[in-house]
Protein backbone atom coordinates (compact mmCIF):
# COMPACT_ATOMS: atom_id res chain seq x y z
CA UNK A 1 0.00 0.00 0.00
CA UNK A 2 1.20 3.74 -0.26
CA UNK A 3 2.29 5.65 2.09
CA UNK A 4 -0.29 6.58 5.47
CA UNK A 5 -0.90 10.28 6.42
CA UNK A 6 0.58 10.04 10.49
CA UNK A 7 -1.65 10.22 12.54
CA UNK A 8 -1.78 14.67 13.89
CA UNK A 9 -1.84 13.30 17.20
CA UNK A 10 0.69 10.75 16.94
CA UNK A 11 -1.33 8.47 18.97
CA UNK A 12 -0.02 4.94 20.33
CA UNK A 13 0.38 2.53 17.10
CA UNK A 14 -1.36 -0.87 17.93
CA UNK A 15 -0.50 -3.41 15.17
CA UNK A 16 -2.41 -6.73 14.89
CA UNK A 17 -2.24 -9.80 12.91
CA UNK A 18 -5.60 -10.97 11.26
CA UNK A 19 -5.98 -14.83 10.96
CA UNK A 20 -5.82 -16.15 14.82
CA UNK A 21 -6.21 -12.85 16.55
CA UNK A 22 -9.49 -11.09 14.88
CA UNK A 23 -10.35 -13.73 12.50
CA UNK A 24 -10.95 -17.68 12.63
CA UNK A 25 -11.64 -20.10 10.15
CA UNK A 26 -12.83 -23.64 10.73
CA UNK A 27 -10.85 -26.94 10.85
CA UNK A 28 -9.76 -27.95 7.17
CA UNK A 29 -9.04 -31.71 6.49
CA UNK A 30 -5.31 -32.39 7.01
CA UNK A 31 -4.36 -33.71 3.56
CA UNK A 32 -5.50 -30.13 1.81
CA UNK A 33 -4.05 -28.27 4.75
CA UNK A 34 -0.80 -29.83 3.59
CA UNK A 35 -1.16 -29.09 -0.21
CA UNK A 36 -2.50 -25.24 0.70
CA UNK A 37 -0.11 -24.33 3.16
CA UNK A 38 3.04 -26.04 1.52
CA UNK A 39 5.99 -23.85 2.46
CA UNK A 40 7.18 -23.05 -0.75
CA UNK A 41 3.36 -22.54 -2.18
CA UNK A 42 2.00 -20.55 0.24
CA UNK A 43 5.65 -18.14 0.30
CA UNK A 44 4.48 -17.62 -3.37
CA UNK A 45 0.96 -16.76 -2.40
CA UNK A 46 1.62 -14.49 0.47
CA UNK A 47 4.26 -12.65 -0.97
CA UNK A 48 2.61 -11.63 -4.51
CA UNK A 49 4.27 -13.76 -6.78
CA UNK A 50 0.92 -15.53 -7.39
CA UNK A 51 -2.72 -14.23 -6.72
CA UNK A 52 -5.11 -15.95 -4.41
CA UNK A 53 -6.75 -17.40 -7.54
CA UNK A 54 -3.38 -19.19 -9.09
CA UNK A 55 -2.94 -20.10 -5.58
CA UNK A 56 -6.28 -22.16 -4.98
CA UNK A 57 -5.85 -23.37 -8.72
CA UNK A 58 -2.56 -24.90 -7.87
CA UNK A 59 -3.61 -25.96 -4.45
CA UNK A 60 -7.01 -27.69 -6.11
CA UNK A 61 -10.66 -27.77 -6.93
CA UNK A 62 -11.14 -28.75 -3.15
CA UNK A 63 -10.37 -25.36 -2.30
CA UNK A 64 -13.06 -23.48 -1.83
CA UNK A 65 -12.90 -19.80 -0.96
CA UNK A 66 -14.09 -18.22 2.33
CA UNK A 67 -13.69 -15.82 4.58
CA UNK A 68 -13.63 -17.10 7.94
CA UNK A 69 -15.58 -15.11 10.83
CA UNK A 70 -15.02 -12.38 13.11
CA UNK A 71 -13.61 -12.94 16.25
CA UNK A 72 -16.32 -10.81 18.42
CA UNK A 73 -14.55 -10.68 21.62
CA UNK A 74 -11.37 -9.44 19.87
CA UNK A 75 -13.16 -7.08 17.36
CA UNK A 76 -14.49 -5.19 21.01
CA UNK A 77 -10.90 -4.71 22.03
CA UNK A 78 -10.05 -3.36 19.37
CA UNK A 79 -12.50 -1.31 19.36
CA UNK A 80 -11.59 0.22 22.56
CA UNK A 81 -8.10 0.40 21.79
CA UNK A 82 -9.34 2.31 18.99
CA UNK A 83 -10.37 5.28 21.00
CA UNK A 84 -6.62 6.28 21.90
CA UNK A 85 -4.88 4.33 19.65
CA UNK A 86 -3.78 4.01 15.88
CA UNK A 87 -4.46 0.42 14.92
CA UNK A 88 -3.06 -1.21 11.84
CA UNK A 89 -3.39 -4.72 10.36
CA UNK A 90 -0.63 -6.50 9.08
CA UNK A 91 -1.20 -9.60 7.68
CA UNK A 92 0.57 -12.65 5.83
CA UNK A 93 -2.32 -12.99 3.33
CA UNK A 94 -3.24 -13.08 -0.66
CA UNK A 95 -4.34 -10.73 -2.80
CA UNK A 96 -7.76 -11.49 -1.90
CA UNK A 97 -7.39 -10.00 1.72
CA UNK A 98 -9.11 -6.32 0.84
CA UNK A 99 -12.18 -8.09 -0.48
CA UNK A 100 -12.12 -10.70 2.61
CA UNK A 101 -12.07 -7.38 5.06
CA UNK A 102 -14.63 -5.46 3.36
CA UNK A 103 -17.15 -8.52 3.24
CA UNK A 104 -16.39 -9.09 6.82
CA UNK A 105 -16.59 -5.49 7.77
CA UNK A 106 -13.43 -5.02 8.85
CA UNK A 107 -12.31 -2.93 6.58
CA UNK A 108 -14.11 -0.12 8.52
CA UNK A 109 -12.73 -1.18 12.16
CA UNK A 110 -8.92 -0.18 11.41
CA UNK A 111 -7.23 2.52 10.08
CA UNK A 112 -4.48 0.90 7.87
CA UNK A 113 -3.83 -2.58 6.10
CA UNK A 114 -0.99 -3.66 5.53
CA UNK A 115 -1.02 -7.28 3.26
CA UNK A 116 1.79 -9.28 2.71
CA UNK A 117 0.97 -9.96 -0.75
CA UNK A 118 1.23 -6.13 -2.10
CA UNK A 119 4.32 -5.59 -0.35
CA UNK A 120 6.26 -8.61 -1.32
CA UNK A 121 6.94 -9.41 2.03
CA UNK A 122 6.14 -11.51 4.39
CA UNK A 123 6.47 -12.02 8.39
CA UNK A 124 8.63 -12.79 9.88
CA UNK A 125 10.98 -11.09 7.58
CA UNK A 126 11.68 -7.92 9.74
CA UNK A 127 12.10 -5.83 6.96
CA UNK A 128 8.20 -6.10 6.58
CA UNK A 129 8.08 -4.55 10.16
CA UNK A 130 10.66 -2.01 9.09
CA UNK A 131 8.94 -0.90 6.28
CA UNK A 132 5.23 -0.91 7.99
CA UNK A 133 6.88 1.82 10.91
CA UNK A 134 8.65 4.13 7.78
CA UNK A 135 4.93 4.28 5.92
CA UNK A 136 3.23 5.00 9.16
CA UNK A 137 5.81 7.40 10.83
CA UNK A 138 6.49 5.73 14.32
CA UNK A 139 9.72 4.40 15.84
CA UNK A 140 7.97 1.68 17.66
CA UNK A 141 4.58 0.36 18.75
CA UNK A 142 2.33 -2.75 20.15
CA UNK A 143 2.54 -5.68 17.76
CA UNK A 144 -0.18 -9.18 18.30
CA UNK A 145 0.02 -11.97 16.75
CA UNK A 146 -0.90 -15.58 17.36
CA UNK A 147 2.60 -16.59 15.83
CA UNK A 148 5.31 -16.64 18.68
CA UNK A 149 7.80 -16.52 15.70
CA UNK A 150 6.36 -13.59 13.90
CA UNK A 151 6.11 -11.94 17.56
CA UNK A 152 9.81 -12.21 18.16
CA UNK A 153 10.73 -11.30 14.88
CA UNK A 154 8.54 -7.93 15.37
CA UNK A 155 10.52 -7.51 19.28
CA UNK A 156 13.75 -8.03 17.11
CA UNK A 157 12.61 -5.06 14.65
CA UNK A 158 11.95 -2.81 17.46
CA UNK A 159 8.02 -3.34 17.94
CA UNK A 160 6.57 -4.45 21.05
CA UNK A 161 5.88 -7.57 19.99
CA UNK A 162 3.42 -10.03 21.77
CA UNK A 163 2.54 -13.35 21.59
CA UNK A 164 -1.46 -13.14 21.75
CA UNK A 165 -2.47 -17.01 21.10
CA UNK A 166 -6.10 -16.52 22.22
CA UNK A 167 -8.10 -13.32 23.19
CA UNK A 168 -7.85 -13.83 26.77
CA UNK A 169 -3.74 -12.91 26.11
CA UNK A 170 -4.89 -9.92 23.56
CA UNK A 171 -7.20 -8.80 26.64
CA UNK A 172 -4.13 -8.96 28.83
CA UNK A 173 -1.84 -7.35 26.12
CA UNK A 174 -3.96 -4.20 25.58
CA UNK A 175 -4.64 -3.62 29.28
CA UNK A 176 -1.05 -4.37 31.01
CA UNK A 177 0.07 -1.28 28.00
CA UNK A 178 -3.26 0.64 29.09
CA UNK A 179 -4.68 0.67 25.98
CA UNK A 180 -8.21 -0.45 27.37
CA UNK A 181 -9.65 0.65 30.11
CA UNK A 182 -8.59 -0.73 33.96
CA UNK A 183 -11.70 -0.89 35.37
CA UNK A 184 -14.12 -3.89 35.26
CA UNK A 185 -17.86 -3.73 36.65
CA UNK A 186 -19.53 -6.95 38.23
CA UNK A 187 -23.05 -6.24 37.76
CA UNK A 188 -25.63 -8.03 40.10
CA UNK A 189 -29.31 -7.99 40.68
CA UNK A 190 -29.03 -8.31 44.86
CA UNK A 191 -27.73 -5.12 46.89
CA UNK A 192 -26.45 -7.51 50.17
CA UNK A 193 -24.76 -10.19 47.93
CA UNK A 194 -23.19 -7.10 45.89
CA UNK A 195 -21.57 -6.02 49.10
CA UNK A 196 -20.91 -9.20 50.54
CA UNK A 197 -18.93 -9.50 47.44
CA UNK A 198 -17.04 -6.21 47.12
CA UNK A 199 -15.95 -7.08 51.03
CA UNK A 200 -14.53 -10.31 49.80
CA UNK A 201 -12.86 -8.95 47.17
CA UNK A 202 -11.13 -5.96 49.08
CA UNK A 203 -9.80 -8.33 52.06
CA UNK A 204 -8.55 -10.58 48.40
CA UNK A 205 -6.57 -7.20 47.60
CA UNK A 206 -9.14 -5.81 44.81
CA UNK A 207 -9.81 -2.43 44.86
CA UNK A 208 -11.20 0.08 44.74
CA UNK A 209 -14.51 -2.42 45.38
CA UNK A 210 -17.13 0.37 45.16
CA UNK A 211 -20.55 -0.15 45.00
CA UNK A 212 -23.23 1.85 43.84
CA UNK A 213 -26.51 1.28 42.78
CA UNK A 214 -27.50 1.06 38.56
CA UNK A 215 -30.85 2.72 38.19
CA UNK A 216 -32.34 0.08 34.49
CA UNK A 217 -32.98 2.63 31.98
CA UNK A 218 -36.45 3.05 31.23
CA UNK A 219 -37.93 1.90 34.44
CA UNK A 220 -39.56 3.85 37.16
CA UNK A 221 -39.74 1.20 39.82
CA UNK A 222 -37.14 1.68 42.61
CA UNK A 223 -36.85 -2.32 42.81
CA UNK A 224 -36.05 -2.31 39.18
CA UNK A 225 -32.09 -1.81 39.85
CA UNK A 226 -28.74 -3.60 39.20
CA UNK A 227 -25.87 -3.18 41.88
CA UNK A 228 -22.21 -2.68 40.36
CA UNK A 229 -19.39 -3.67 42.13
CA UNK A 230 -16.64 -1.62 40.58
CA UNK A 231 -12.61 -3.05 40.36
CA UNK A 232 -10.00 -1.31 38.65
CA UNK A 233 -7.34 -3.35 40.59
CA UNK A 234 -6.36 -6.92 40.95
CA UNK A 235 -3.84 -8.24 43.61
CA UNK A 236 -1.16 -8.67 41.46
CA UNK A 237 -1.36 -4.69 40.77
CA UNK A 238 -2.27 -5.53 37.41
CA UNK A 239 -5.77 -3.87 36.27
CA UNK A 240 -8.44 -5.90 36.67
CA UNK A 241 -9.48 -5.56 32.61
CA UNK A 242 -6.51 -8.21 32.63
CA UNK A 243 -8.37 -10.28 34.75
CA UNK A 244 -11.87 -10.43 32.72
CA UNK A 245 -12.49 -13.94 32.61
CA UNK A 246 -12.01 -14.86 35.84
CA UNK A 247 -14.24 -11.73 36.94
CA UNK A 248 -16.83 -13.29 34.04
CA UNK A 249 -16.80 -16.33 35.85
CA UNK A 250 -17.16 -14.21 38.89
CA UNK A 251 -20.11 -12.40 38.21
CA UNK A 252 -21.53 -15.54 36.08
CA UNK A 253 -21.70 -17.59 40.11
CA UNK A 254 -23.56 -14.65 41.39
CA UNK A 255 -26.21 -14.79 38.81
CA UNK A 256 -24.90 -11.48 36.88
CA UNK A 257 -22.56 -10.69 34.25
CA UNK A 258 -19.70 -8.06 33.74
CA UNK A 259 -19.35 -4.68 32.02
CA UNK A 260 -16.74 -1.78 31.29
CA UNK A 261 -15.93 0.67 33.59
Amino acid sequence: MGAVERPPSMKPLLLLDLDGVLRSFPPMPAELAARAFEPSLLRRAITGEITDEQWRQEVGPDFAVTTGGVITEALALVRMARRQCFVALLSNATTRLEVDLATLGLDGEVDAVFNSSRLGLAKPDPAIYRRVLDELGYSTGLFCDDDAENAAAARAAGLDGVHVPDTAALRTALAVRGLIPPTVLLILPDRDEAEELAAELLEAGWGPCAVHRDMLAGEDDAEAVDWVVELTTAPDGLPASAHRAELDDLAEQHDGFTGEG
